[in-house]
């Protein structure tokens, strides 16, 4: 792995997060109580010794390029290095990166200068464990230009991915990015007898926006043209001059890409038995120390939820939700289905007295509350007898103080809401 070079791709604008992306990258936004997505394929090289890392930045990045520097620093005693390449003007381009094929491109002078044979490119925003050695051997044994790693899903779900068409050798033939027609989906449908799986109804083979390519291969396809995504023009022009096969990926995958997908993957990580366990130690997500004291929780009714350190809960009742670190949740307060971030400080005392005096809402979730179905994005001051239930039954709705997607009501970072304010 030593021939590998991993290239993590940091996203664009991240629309369909905002208001979470509102101040930041799409990678820098927290999950599962203490990290951020973007330790996800930070931590998926560095199980497999994938020590040359680039991450590709463009939007928002100051808080991703914090995390990754306070969380990754290589010994030197190995020639691996982990480099933040935000988009910059040159004298040759001087336009933002105009999708996932354009942002390597607008890279390839450092990417040549890399000994290695292969590269590979990960998404910053999904939630997965791939096993890349098994990955790259694949790439090897079928002596491939590309290889894809692709997931099975069901007919009504392939309409929101690039879908395949394979051979009985997993040699990739045809590819169409979100097919909506029956037409299109009968003519992408696959046996399963090509892919090796049990469930009868997984017959269409879905991108999952994950790439081993030949460094040589990767230079030519971008060289010579001005095409600007991978999966929806890049690869599939050179399906006839390639060879382009797909990995198939059977275990737990989710694109973080929306505030719903983002919301009940959030709340699954407390399950009994969740999609993603944060729990394997044979292969833990890495994030940065923040040498935090465990969590005080005095006289609640705990069920079903994750609560991360230095939390501090007093008389208050949790259920699925995740707290995420530096939470305060004072008394009589009810959250249901909630995923709250947490802090990134503790106010002193003094700044307590200040904010009683200009009677400001402290940091954290105030006494007689009752949330449920919501995000509360970090830094937030929840006011004392605050309702947020979206009792309109709203889908969709703009507020200054909210935003509420999909019926999510979500609080952005730094927002106060005051003392009995209803939602």
């Amino acid at each position: 792995m030593k021939n590998v070079l991993a290239v993590i791709l940091g996203g664009g604008r991240g629309t369909r997060l905002y208001p979470l992306t509102k101040f930041r990258a799409k990678p820098a936004v927290p999950i599962g109580g203490k990290f951020r997505l973007i330790d996800i394929p930070i931590s998926n090289c560095l199980h497999w010794n994938i020590r040359k890392i680039m991450v590709l930045t463009q939007f928002n990045t100051a808080s991703l390029h914090r995390h990754i520097s306070q969380s990754y620093r290589f010994d030197g005693f190995s020639d691996g290095f982990l480099q933040i390449l935000a988009a910059q003007q040159t004298i040759e381009d001087s336009n933002w990166y105009q999708g996932t094929a354009d942002a390597v491109r607008k890279n390839l002078h450092y990417i040549k200068h890399q000994k290695v044979e292969h590269v590979v490119v990960l998404s910053g925003d999904q939630l997965y464990r791939i096993n890349l050695l098994d990955f790259m051997n694949y790439h090897k044994e079928k002596n491939a230009d590309i290889t894809i790693a692709v997931k099975p899903v069901l007919r009504e779900q392939a309409g929101d991915f690039g879908i395949l068409q394979i051979n009985d050798h997993l040699r990739i033939v045809k590819f169409v990015e979100k097919p909506k027609e029956n037409a299109q989906l009968d003519e992408l449908f696959t046996p399963n007898t090509y892919l090796d799986i049990k469930e009868n109804n997984l017959n269409y083979i879905a991108s999952m926006g994950i790439y081993i390519f030949k460094k040589d291969v990767l230079i030519d396809l971008l060289e010579h043209n001005v095409k600007e995504d991978f999966g929806r023009e890049v690869i599939p022009d050179a399906l006839a001059e390639s060879q382009v096969f797909a990995y198939v990926f059977s275990d737990y995958w989710e694109d973080i890409g929306t505030i719903k997908a983002f919301f009940e993957a959030n709340l699954d990580f407390a399950n009994p038995i969740p999609h993603f366990d944060f729990y394997n130690e044979n292969t833990p997500i890495f994030t940065r120390k923040r040498f935090l004291p465990g969590s005080k929780i005095e006289h609640c009714d705990v069920h079903y939820s994750l609560i991360s350190d230095g939390s501090i809960i007093e008389g208050s009742k949790l259920s699925n939700t995740i707290i995420g670190t530096r939470s305060l949740i004072r008394a009589n307060t009810y959250l249901e289905r909630v995923v709250m971030m947490g802090a990134d400080f503790y106010e002193s005392l003094e700044e307590k007295a200040e904010n009683t005096k200009r009677r400001r809402c402290h940091v954290g979730v105030g006494q007689n509350c009752n949330i449920r179905n919501a995000i509360l994005d970090k830094n937030v001051r929840i006011g004392d007898q605050v309702r947020i239930l979206n009792e309109k039954g709203l889908e969709n709705f703009s507020h200054d103080r909210y935003n509420i997607v999909d019926g999510i009501t979500v609080i952005p970072k730094d927002m106060e809401i005051p003392d009995g304010f209803v939602i």
